[in-house]
């Protein structure tokens, strides 16, 4: 109906199905009427044989219910039952993984019309449905979002053409061909081309990736499938009657239409490129939930991939709706014991009780608060949240939980051909991992529970973080070195951002990780996907925004740069993405962004949230005019309006314009000497409308300022 495809969003359907609401007011008319059904599998019929996992269901079911009030107040009521007819229509084949088969010479004009003949077609079976909850499904539907006109068409092979779509993206093409009837055109779809122009296939593993139309004949005809997606950049195609030219295919870019709500230029050319691929990868992975990538045999919501990301997705896009549906699929997919499977919904049933990617439970309700004020997101998944600590917290002993899974996924490996790094040197202990999570995870939950009124949930939660950090300092903390364990830049950047390091050891730590980075990785990056989700922030925090500047503009093996600079328009799963193992090795993987995006918006703009005044309540605008960056201008559209930080510095002068929403206040942060050096709008900033002077600190003259614009400007 409309304009969704996919609908309604996967779940994980014993526990919970939902459903769509549509008005139909607009296609009824006066008379006969009729409704028409084309279903499709989607998630609830896919089984995926390399894993032994068994579908949901055997086959797609309706489940319909049409309300009509009449202009007399009388109500009409339609559902479908065994009343109904059904055949099977030219849909031939269809899977989310696999793609759609459709025989367009199995049309059948006017099926979905008035007075349409059905005495072929079969009674409609009833079949169980869900034993579960039956939920509206109230966040964005999936949509086609936008038409990409092929970049090129190359034909590397007889009879075999490939179109370039210039960008990696998710959906599918769109076919536009003339025929005899029963020609079979095939679209096969790749992130990746190899030096012959032929489509490279290897990073798919087991998917087909692949629709297949035949052909009606006798006119033009036009095709897009509907119940399946693709992530690709190039579409081989072949039996197309005829030489197709770059107007008989479009790319179709399809996802959870969520609202963007942010936009970032500098300077550095780089960072627009980054920001670029980041926007991408973002967006063409939200699926009804979060996936790690949108083109293999996988395309799942594992946990461990946003703990850290949910946030910088929420400068980029409105993902509030989003994210409290997925907290919802990682209560349902929770066992009665409280654990939680690092892959939610738990199609990929992988319950393997680690701290790391499950936490995402727990620090995902505070991001919400945070970036969108929701507060009740708090209070409804408080409950699932503790059920997991107090399952969790039963593996702690003496202090030290030891339970991962997966270490710091994905470091930059001492072999250009390897997944996973063999150097004990790179590793990070994997009790160390685990304890620094469980610590950050008791923390929130404190504070949750204090928000919440729960005195003795909030005492229990704090007890347990003193007892973790405890433990954990004594373990692993090497006072004769200044540094965690074996001294990795992950077993630094987690004590630093979650407030493990002992009073008065934060500076030598700090230290360590600045010397893992100039000395050893020589400015580059040097984590995997768990410290890599704070290592901006925590450089910047420890007054080396100019290092963490200097990672991110990088172009050389291992940064995101490098990606770029390879052709990349998605990020990688893996650093040496170009050299690695194709077996685990996607072109369109979020992971590995990190902090990334938070920081370009945070840290370079000046753009966060209060979380004492949470979703921009409150605004603490601190721009890092950092290294050789000339300007940089953003902005990011708050529950309260739209803020905007637009700096510049140019001949020892800075310029920053500020926009500031209504029912917002903000405080700004303006590098200058000495609060007499700055002015806004042309007066002395100290003493203009709207704007009072707080403090000098390290270098930035601190001021208060309620909604509006201004312009500042310091010497």
């Amino acid at each position: 109906m409309g304009h969704d495809v996919l609908d309604p969003a996967w779940t994980t359907y014993p526990k919970r199905v939902l459903y769509s609401t549509y008005d139909v007011t607009d296609a009824l008319r006066d008379g006969q009427n009729a409704i028409g059904v084309m279903l499709g599998g989607g998630w609830a019929t896919l089984s995926d044989p390399a894993t032994h996992i068994e579908a949901y269901y055997p086959a797609p079911a309706l489940l319909l219910n049409v309300q009509i009030q009449m202009a007399g107040g009388k109500t009409i009521t339609i559902a479908s039952d065994n009343s109904w007819k059904t055949t099977r229509g030219p849909v031939v084949e269809d899977s989310v993984y696999n793609g759609e088969v459709y025989d367009a010479r199995q049309e059948t004009p006017g099926w979905d019309a008035p007075g349409f003949d059905d005495s072929q077609w079969s009674p409609a079976t009833a079949v169980d449905g869900t034993g579960g909850v039956r939920s509206s499904q109230m966040m964005q539907p999936i949509r086609v979002v936008d038409t990409v006109v092929p970049r090129s068409v190359t034909s590397p092979a007889p009879g075999v053409y490939v179109f370039d779509m210039g960008q990696n993206i998710s959906g599918w093409a769109q076919l536009r061909v003339r025929g005899p009837a029963g020609a079979k055109v095939t679209m096969r779809y790749a992130e990746l081309v190899y030096p012959n122009g032929m489509i490279n296939r290897e990073n798919l593993r087991a998917t087909k990736s692949r629709d297949v139309y035949i052909l009606k004949g006798g006119g033009p005809e036009t095709y897009e499938p509907r119940f399946t997606y693709h992530g690709f950049r190039y579409v081989e195609v072949s039996g197309y009657p005829g030489t197709p030219g770059i107007d008989s295919f479009r790319g179709r870019v399809v996802h959870t239409a969520v609202d963007q709500t942010g936009n970032f230029l500098a300077s550095k050319q780089i960072l627009n490129d980054l920001q670029n691929v980041i926007l991408w990868s973002q967006q063409t992975n939200l699926f009804g939930v979060p996936t790690d990538c949108d083109q293999r045999d996988e395309r799942q919501g594992w946990l461990g991939d946003r703990s850290a990301e949910s946030k910088g997705e929420t400068y980029l896009f409105n993902t509030a709706a989003l994210y409290a549906k997925w907290l919802q699929d990682m209560a349902d997919a929770q066992k009665e014991s409280g654990s939680v499977s690092d892959v939610c919904p738990a199609y990929w049933p992988i319950y393997s009780d680690n701290v790391t990617w499950p936490s995402s439970t727990v620090i995902i309700p505070g991001t919400l608060r945070e970036q969108f004020a929701d507060s009740a997101i708090i209070a409804s998944h408080y409950a699932s949240a503790k059920k997991w600590m107090d399952f969790m917290g039963g593996f702690v002993k003496a202090g030290i939980i030891d339970r991962d899974s997966y270490g710091d996924w994905c470091v930059p490996p001492e072999d250009p051909k390897l997944i996973h790094s063999n150097d004990p040197a790179r590793k990070t202990d994997k009790a160390l991992l685990a304890t620094a999570y469980f610590y950050h995870d008791a923390l929130l939950m404190a504070r949750y529970a204090t928000l919440l009124g729960k005195t003795e949930d909030a005492q229990h939660f704090t007890d347990l973080a003193e007892k973790l950090k405890a433990a954990f300092n004594q373990k692993f903390f090497r006072a004769d070195k200044g540094q965690y364990d074996n001294g990795s830049q992950t077993s630094c950047v987690l004590p630093l951002a979650f407030g493990l390091v002992p009073d008065g050891e934060r500076e030598r730590v700090f230290n360590q990780l600045v010397r893992k980075i100039t000395d050893e990785t020589h400015e580059h990056i040097g984590t995997g996907l768990i410290g890599g989700q704070w290592l901006m922030r925590v450089l910047t925090a420890g007054g080396r925004a100019d290092l963490a500047y200097t990672i991110a503009a990088q172009k050389t093996y291992p940064s995101w740069g490098y990606m770029v600079e390879k052709g990349a328009t998605t990020i990688w799963e893996l650093w040496n993405g170009d050299t690695a193992d194709p077996a685990m090795n996607s072109g369109n993987h979020v992971m590995l962004v990190g902090d990334l995006g938070i920081w370009l918006y945070e840290n370079l703009a000046g753009i966060k949230s209060d979380p004492e005044q949470p979703g921009f309540k409150h605004i603490v605008m601190r721009p890092e005019p950092v290294g050789d960056l000339q300007f940089v201008k953003a902005s990011h559209r708050s529950p309260y309006g739209l803020i905007a930080s637009d700096w510049q510095k140019k001949d020892g002068v800075f310029r920053w314009n500020v926009t500031v929403p209504a029912n917002t206040t903000a405080t700004v942060y303006v590098p200058a000497k000495n609060a007499e050096s700055v002015t806004e709008d042309g007066n002395l900033a100290a003493q203009a409308k709207g704007v009072k002077l707080v403090k000098m600190e390290n270098g930035r003259a601190v001021f208060s300022v309620g909604a509006g614009n201004y312009r500042f400007e310091s010497r």
